[in-house]
């Protein structure tokens, strides 16, 4: 028969064990589940960490698992090449895992409704120089991640915006504005863009 010591000792060891099964988390860089030391934990590693921090992406976008690759034409794929859909999520991936895939030419995120949208603004650079309608929007969005497309010749800020309808503004300006079931094909952050994603602002979008 156990004493009431060894079992106040048996009962500490499996509370300590249930606590720390609850801190489990995934890793916002790799995804693998680890164990914080503290409860603002988000990286299983150094290794991850500074890897993070050097990514040009925001982390509320390499966080997630909702990834597709894409080819010439712009179809998405999957990471082994087969069609993928903006609402699968049997054929999208993590960052690390699409990052690292050869399928088609390029990446891209899909937008799934969760509160993550994007504007895409066309046809507003022109010899490398923005358009000043753009231009107004980049300063009212200047908080947030914001890209030059694969074109070269469009911008996309991404954001936080509440799930809707997609628009479509055509007044002298080409905007664009999608919240779910679809995908964005990543270009290259806009030099001293913000790696943050935060409120999408639209002035004047009547």
């Amino acid at each position: 028969m156990q004493s009431t010591e060894e079992l106040e000792r048996m009962a500490a060891i499996i509370d300590a064990e249930l606590a720390r099964r609850r801190l489990r988390r995934s890793c916002e860089w790799c995804r693998s589940a680890f164990t914080p030391h503290s409860a603002k934990g988000r990286f299983c590693s150094g290794r991850c960490r500074v890897a993070a921090h050097r990514n040009p992406l925001p982390i509320e976008l390499t966080s997630l698992d909702r990834w597709v690759r894409f080819d010439r034409a712009k179809r998405p794929l999957t990471t082994t090449g087969r069609s993928a859909s903006s609402t699968d999520p049997t054929t999208w991936a993590s960052y690390a895992d699409a990052k690292v895939a050869t399928a088609g030419v390029g990446m891209g995120f899909i937008l799934n409704g969760d509160g993550i949208g994007v504007l895409d603004l066309d046809h507003c650079i022109s010899n490398g120089v923005i358009a000043s309608w753009a231009q107004d929007i980049i300063d009212a969005n200047a908080g947030t991640f914001i890209e030059i497309s694969i074109s070269g010749t469009g911008l996309h800020i991404w954001g936080l915006l509440p799930q809707g309808p997609g628009r479509k503004i055509r007044d002298g300006r080409s905007i664009e504005i999608y919240t779910t079931g679809r995908y964005i094909a990543l270009g290259s952050r806009l030099p001293g863009a913000s790696r943050k994603l935060c409120p999408i602002t639209l002035p004047d979008l009547a």
